[in-house]
């Protein structure tokens, strides 16, 4: 069956107004023996074959549902009300793109309007936008905003930046002739000649920056300050206006959205108002017709599709809609008390964890510094063999970040492992706690 609908005689028009003869000749800049490669596909299948075998493959992945999880790092296991899927399925969101018809998408429109209002109250920012593609690329789409607001083609970055950020900020930037330079607190390394200075809070292992020193070395040198946050915790933080922030980024996975093997997410993307005019992406607001009515519609875009390229912020090409309604769903669901609670429980949890991991002969806590949710533990073993071990016990331990600190894992707590988890854990943990 051809599911393409072109017929033999609209090829052949086709080929003859652009002067070739064949389709081969649109390839010929292609070497031979990359225009067909075999694609070495088993048999086909009839489609409950099919469903079979995606099964087989399925069954091969530890299910969240029957193990305990403490991995972190940048995808979080959190509480999903169930309101919030059934919301986001109905069809009018569950098919719905970019908005652009204003008067046939006041539903998506004022989602996303009080998705923005919602986030705007979490941080303390004056404008937020319709959502980025996930944490990483917002952090590298505010960084080049800060290039274009200061004029300079420097930019300063914490060393306690999640490394993948790091990865996707350089592929942002090695083509804009922007230069990246590592640093660490007290940030004395900042001069006048940097954009921006980019933190994580908490930090990728977990533990909590100053935000005074950060606020002081950026603003001090005329640099701004970009935060990357955890959303769940400014249930209980300080959101980054109170210290001054300038354009605030983030995950916004944990809020609502699964963890999915690592997507679609979705990009919290918050700054100043006087900054407007330079933020990516698309902004919902509220406006009156002709007759008084208030509706919801796209106040700004500034991707280069909808203005003049050279005046465009980005190239942005989607947006996560979806996932922002889900957002807002969640927040909605949980309202100000029921965050708090979310966050207050992370906190308790993962500060119960930690205290009883250190006391196990052979594990420590590097890092002496205040936490989250997340905390580095050095083990007695590598924490590759260690996390074989925990998985024959049904427990995803942490991440090895052996590759920073020797013999590290990093540990994640949330709200849904309970009490008999994290002993289980600890159980296990003490095995295997000598060389």
């Amino acid at each position: 069956m051809s599911y393409v609908p072109n017929t033999d005689a609209d090829r052949a028009a086709m080929m003859e107004d652009i002067g070739i003869s064949s389709v081969d000749q649109l390839f010929e800049d292609i070497p031979a023996q990359f225009r067909k490669p075999p694609l070495n596909l088993p048999p086909a299948l009839w489609e409950g074959g099919v469903r079979q075998a995606l099964q087989k493959l399925a069954d091969r992945n530890v299910n969240l549902t029957r193990y305990a999880c403490f991995l972190g790092a940048g995808a979080y296991r959190h509480f999903i009300p169930a309101v919030v899927g059934f919301v986001i399925s109905r069809s009018e969101f569950y098919t719905a793109y970019t908005p652009y018809q204003a008067e046939i998408s006041q539903g998506v429109l004022q989602s996303l309007f009080e998705y923005e209002s919602m986030m705007a109250d979490l941080t303390g920012m004056d404008i937020v936008n319709a959502g980025m593609y996930d944490g990483a690329s917002a952090m590298a789409e505010a960084a080049l905003m800060a290039v274009r607001i200061t004029n300079r083609d420097k930019i300063a970055m914490d060393a306690g930046i999640h490394p993948a950020y790091l990865d996707v900020v350089r592929t942002y930037c090695q083509s804009q002739n922007v230069t990246i330079q590592l640093v660490s607190p007290p940030f004395d390394e900042l001069e006048s000649e940097y954009a921006c200075l980019v933190v994580q809070q908490p930090s990728y292992y977990g533990f909590l920056e100053d935000m005074t020193l950060a606020e002081r070395a950026a603003h001090n040198n005329g640099a701004l300050l970009i935060v990357s946050v955890d959303p769940i915790s400014l249930g209980m933080l300080k959101p980054p206006a109170a210290y001054n922030a300038d354009i605030v980024v983030g995950e916004a996975q944990p809020l609502g959205i699964g963890i999915s093997f690592g997507g679609p997410y979705l990009g919290l993307f918050a700054c100043r108002e006087k900054y407007l005019r330079q933020i990516p992406g698309r902004l919902i607001g509220q406006a009156f017709d002709t007759q008084g009515r208030r509706g919801a519609v796209m106040t700004l875009q500034t991707r280069e599709q909808h203005v003049r390229r050279e005046r465009s912020t980005s190239n942005i090409c989607t947006s996560e809609t979806l996932l922002a309604i889900a957002a807002a769903v969640y927040l909605a669901v949980v309202g100000k008390g029921g965050l708090r609670q979310v966050a207050s429980l992370c906190y308790h949890k993962a500060h119960y964890a930690a205290a009883r991991i250190a006391e196990l002969p052979g594990y420590s806590l590097p890092f002496d510094r205040p936490f989250f949710k997340e905390f580095v533990v050095r083990c007695p073993h590598p924490p590759a063999e260690l996390n074989r071990r925990l998985r024959s016990a049904h427990i995803i331990g942490g991440l090895d970040i052996g590759q920073y600190a020797h013999d590290c894992m990093l540990l994640c707590v949330t709200e849904m492992n309970s009490r008999e988890e994290i002993d289980h854990l600890i159980d296990q943990l003490a095995k295997w706690s000598t060389p």
